[in-house]
């Protein structure tokens, strides 16, 4: 059993070293700097619903992370106006991104899963998407829309009746 201390509210759950392979290791956008936040995420459990039978209700198995975004020394300022525009919807109104996972029947894959998941979203709020350039028809298909037009405005000319007096 995994065990864990109490700080204030939050709990502080130390990974096995059999674990530490999954520690997610966050890409910004230089490749070559390798940022791990996992130092900086707060953890807080509480019990969770789902798969556990009467074992669910004594054991606090959900875990959410918080971790402060503005007051993260890993990353710039840039990163930081970046992250707080794309996840606005994520994050509360203390500053704090939240993430929670009550998928696992144990308090430590819980964990896993939201160190992943908090990865994910960082990693793709980070990417900046490119820019459009601006392209112009070729003349070959300015002349393919051109004949389409032609086709169907000579098919309602057709349409039309015909009045000789």
């Amino acid at each position: 059993m995994q065990k864990c201390v109490k700080i204030s509210s939050y709990r502080n759950i130390k990974l096995n070293q059999n674990v530490i392979s999954y520690k997610i290791v966050l890409f910004l956008l230089k490749f070559d700097s390798i940022v791990n936040i996992i130092d900086e995420i707060k953890f807080k459990t509480a019990r969770s619903g789902g798969k556990g039978g009467q074992h669910v209700n004594k054991v606090e198995t959900m875990v959410e992370g918080y971790w402060h975004i503005e007051s993260s020394s890993l990353i710039s300022t840039d990163q930081k106006k970046m992250l707080l525009e794309k996840l606005s919807k994520k994050i509360n109104s203390e500053g704090f991104l939240l993430v929670k996972s009550q998928t696992d029947r144990t308090q430590l894959g819980n964990k896993q899963q939201v160190i992943k998941k908090m990865g994910l979203l960082i990693t793709k709020a980070l990417v900046k998407p490119k820019k459009r350039k601006a392209t112009k028809p070729t003349k070959a298909a300015k002349e393919k829309r051109l004949t389409g037009k032609r086709i169907v405005a000579e098919i309602k000319y057709n349409r039309k009746k015909n009045i000789q007096i």
